[in-house]
């Protein structure tokens, strides 16, 4: 967490436990960082990562328990909770599908207003929020390739998660800076967003999160807590 702007706590659904959350909420502010929750289907055997067949009622429901213990648990740690992140295959799901997206962000603004949402730049997530007028962070992807409509490749797509570390700063430069960068297939992508992931499960993660702290501070960029100046990136 010393090396990052904004974590992602892990709820109930795919992962996480009271414990966990209230360690990483201490955590978030020891290091005066920004926290958010990371809510996913309530499935963790499969750690959120696989689609599943569940009304929309119920995935709401299964949403605002995940949100409401964090936010519980916060409240007692005197952490304010900024924004909400969908975890895993929930995340994918909403970008495909125009319906699902609308019906959360509808869920968010009327249950947790102040909670900026935090969703895969250029996509369906940013699209409803807009519609309803949530605040939203556009997020980018270091160690995933995109396909050439902005959509991240899925992983079982060969080269769709990208493995050295000098690839990784490479797309994290052009995210941060909007400049050009190439998709899975080679073709060429451009936009910037205003926060990168780094998955905290990915092998060697805190490693990675020292090097690339050094790394973005060598080339001028600030990793710090909010929306960014132009030409910054959180």
């Amino acid at each position: 967490m010393p090396f990052i702007s904004r974590c992602n706590i892990a709820c109930g659904g795919h992962a996480g436990n009271a414990t966990t959350m209230a360690l990483s909420l201490e955590n978030a502010r020891t290091h005066q960082i920004i926290a958010g929750a990371h809510p996913g289907y309530p499935d963790r055997s499969n750690f959120g990562r696989t689609s599943l067949v569940i009304s929309h009622d119920e995935l709401v429901a299964s949403l605002h328990r995940q949100v409401s213990e964090l936010h519980s648990i916060a409240a007692e740690q005197e952490v304010r909770l900024e924004h909400l992140k969908l975890h895993g295959a929930l995340y994918n799901d909403v970008e495909a599908s125009d319906e699902l997206a609308e019906i959360i962000t509808r869920f968010i603004h009327e249950e947790f207003p102040h909670l900026k949402i935090l969703g895969l730049a250029n996509a369906a997530m940013e699209r409803a929020a807009i519609k309803f007028g949530q605040p939203f962070l556009r997020e980018g992807f270091m160690d995933r390739r995109y396909l050439s409509h902005y959509r991240l490749a899925p992983r079982t797509m060969q080269g769709s998660v990208i493995e050295q570390f000098g690839d990784c700063l490479e797309q994290v430069l052009a995210l941060a800076r909007g400049t050009p960068f190439v998709s899975v297939r080679g073709e060429p992508l451009k936009f910037s967003v205003d926060s990168i992931c780094l998955h905290g499960d990915t092998p060697g993660a805190e490693k990675i999160a020292r090097e690339l702290h050094r790394q973005l501070q060598q080339s001028g960029l600030v990793v710090a807590p909010g929306k960014p100046p132009a030409g910054k990136s959180s």
